[in-house]
């Protein structure tokens, strides 16, 4: 409470502080629990604590809630980097990342969700039990989005665009995405083993290092043009036009992440190290 953003929001009549106190493993979802007691009305939007939206943001992701079918409602987000090491990984993202994400809607995986944005109704987070059902996983998000699919009801992407901020230095950028892949291979294992057959320019390397350099060449221009699709068409990040020379640096350090996220069951965030069980639980 002695954070000085509270001072500000007293300010506004319309805005309550809540102080919050439940403990879980997954300090967030601990958070939720108190904020989703206190919250007055029968939908519930959850963001990560670094979104930053537009005006006409609520409007846009509840919309798809009058559709009794629709469970949740995420987005896709756009990063903004304050330091090079996090405009660096912010290519991750949308060069990488939102491509994934569009594909694997487009094949009929939709049953994750981003904490760029959670919308969902106060009546199906009870069926599955309410925060405290998803408080001892480090992937808070995604298992949020598994459950209410597992009620039969969709996941869907909204059509606006939000943005997260990214900052720190290398070593962090290399903690968080460490970080982000374990809890990937924590969360869905067969997925997060498969990922090497979609990494586009680490086979343009391996067949340019057979000889085979018009395959390798066609292989990395389809891995370009998919990362300004995703990331300048779909998401508008002017980092992938700034900084597109360094997509394919970027694919092979996300190479060595992955191999990096393939053991281990340690993650470390917002400066605590938390050990994981095989199901992506937080340990005590």
């Amino acid at each position: 409470m002695d954070d000085p953003a509270v001072a500000v929001l007293r300010e506004f009549p319309q805005v309550r502080v809540i102080e919050c106190h439940t403990v879980r493993p997954n300090q967030k979802a601990g958070v939720l629990i108190d904020m989703a007691r206190e919250a007055r009305y029968s939908i519930l939007v959850v963001n990560d604590a670094d979104i930053r939206v537009e005006p006409d943001y609520l409007a846009r992701v509840t919309g798809p809630l009058a559709d009794p079918q629709v469970g949740l409602v995420t987005c896709l987000f756009r990063p903004e980097g304050s330091t090079f090491a996090a405009r660096f990984e912010g290519l991750s993202v949308s060069s990488d990342f939102v491509p994934s994400a569009l594909v694997a809607r487009m094949m009929g995986v939709d049953e994750f969700a981003m904490g760029s944005t959670l919308a969902f109704r106060r009546g199906d987070l009870e069926r599955i039990g309410g925060f405290e059902a998803i408080s001892e996983y480090v992937a808070d998000d995604y298992q949020l989005g598994a459950k209410l699919h597992g009620l039969g009801l969709k996941c869907v992407l909204s059509d606006a665009i939000v943005a997260t901020h990214l900052g720190g230095s290398w070593r962090d950028v290399w903690t968080h995405q460490v970080r982000w892949a374990r809890t990937i291979r924590v969360s869905k294992f067969s997925g997060y083993v498969g990922l090497p057959v979609t990494m586009a320019t680490l086979w343009a390397v391996v067949l340019a290092s057979a000889g085979d350099w018009r395959i390798a060449l066609a292989v990395l221009t389809a891995r370009m043009l998919m990362a300004l699709a995703g990331g300048w068409m779909a998401v508008r990040s002017p980092d992938v036009l700034r900084l597109w020379l360094l997509i394919p640096l970027r694919d092979l350090f996300g190479v060595a992440v992955w191999a990096a996220g393939l053991f281990g069951n340690t993650v470390v965030w917002r400066g605590q190290k938390l050990h994981l069980d095989k199901q992506g639980r937080i340990l005590k």
